[in-house]
């Protein structure tokens, strides 16, 4: 009966374990209307900090930026490519409702190029599969998402307004809470470690996917695309969605000039030139900037995004990579947890808290 002791404790964690996880996935999934708003404030609280604090580190002629100044300028810049962004996509959005009926009557005509360029067999599995689509539907569909996304809009601002005004004395509040010196120590090392780690994916993400944005909008403005500034929009934000995000970002574009143009080189110039930015931006550029701050398995990553995905929807899959980097920190702080943060890293290599690499380098526990 002593040797049943252990296993049935190793059960009954797990039973546990599981029902904790069931409890919190239920309830990501009901509180999505509240979540995921306050998420994405986060998100962009974390980006104005990044600004903020590399404003403040700046030298100019030997003058520092306060830190007022720092956030003020960080908070105006994030707050401008947001208002830019909803602008865009609530002004372009009833352009496109209104040029939809010009667009079906256009899709026979890029059928046909289609055809003659990859086979009636695809064409027939696009008429079966795609044209029965009621596009009308869409529209109106993509006109509700652009209103209430406008609304929920100041709803993010607020958060973060007073996200930024408790950033002060919230490190003191956590402190203040925890009465155990040890318990104080491991809250101070896993919040700076995912601070860190945030900081890192938000900053290097923006950048990696503004200049992919540009360098798509440049293109889409010299072939004459129709709501180049939408795809552009589209193309920045579908780049923060793993893997899926860049295919879909160079496909959409690439459709709308198949049926827009009479010929097919604008198709295929958006398919080859946005297409190659992606590869060498995804796959050199990108993991170079973002070295190790995010210890993720490719696997996890794509598990990650079904994940997410299916709980929030399209602003799961957005936000997959940071929630789960957040999960993978707290995991390797928790000794029953840990072998699991073990199996959802890269390498299996786990770095501390405390020492957790801000640049890619730094000490490492083999776990």
């Amino acid at each position: 009966m002593a040797n049943d002791t252990p296993g049935k404790s190793a059960l009954a964690l797990w039973r546990d374990i599981l029902l904790i996880a069931t409890l919190i996935i239920s309830g990501l999934y009901a509180g999505a209307g509240f979540l995921i708003p306050l998420t994405l404030a986060a998100l962009i609280f974390v980006l104005i900090t990044a600004l903020s604090d590399k404003i403040a580190r700046s030298q100019v002629g030997g003058w520092h930026p306060p830190q007022w100044l720092s956030y003020l300028l960080g908070t105006a810049a994030a707050f401008v490519g947001l208002f830019a962004v909803t602008y865009i996509l609530a002004n372009q959005a009833s352009q496109f409702a209104r040029a939809l009926p010009y667009y079906e009557s256009q899709v026979d005509t890029a059928l046909t190029r289609i055809a003659a360029l990859l086979g009636e067999d695809v064409v027939a599995f696009i008429r079966t599969n795609i044209i029965q689509i009621d596009m009308s539907r869409i529209a109106v569909s993509a006109l509700g998402s652009a209103g209430t996304f406008l609304s929920t809009f100041f709803l993010i601002c607020l958060y973060v307004v007073f996200m930024i005004g408790e950033r002060a004395v919230l490190g003191t509040k956590f402190e203040l809470a925890a009465r155990d010196q040890k318990l104080r120590n491991e809250i101070r090392s896993i919040s700076d470690a995912i601070s860190r780690s945030l900081q890192r994916y938000v900053s290097v993400k923006s950048f990696v996917s503004a200049l992919t944005a540009l360098f798509s909008y440049a293109v889409f403005r010299l072939l004459g695309l129709e709501f180049a500034e939408t795809w552009a929009v589209l193309t920045f934000a579908l780049n923060f969605i793993p893997s899926i995000g860049s295919v879909l970002a160079v496909i959409l574009p690439a459709l709308v000039a198949l049926i827009q143009f009479e010929t097919i080189s604008p198709f295929l110039l958006i398919t080859l030139g946005c297409g190659s930015v992606q590869f060498l931006v995804g796959n050199i550029l990108d993991p170079a900037l973002t070295g190790r701050s995010l210890n993720l398995s490719t696997f996890m990553v794509i598990l990650a995004l079904t994940f997410w995905s299916a709980i929030w929807g399209l602003l799961g899959a957005f936000m997959s990579v940071p929630l789960t980097v957040c999960i993978l920190i707290v995991f390797a702080q928790i000794p029953a947890m840990r072998p699991l943060a073990i199996l959802m890293s890269k390498d299996g290599h786990l770095a501390t808290a405390a020492t957790a690499p801000e640049t890619g380098t730094g000490r490492h526990d083999p776990g």
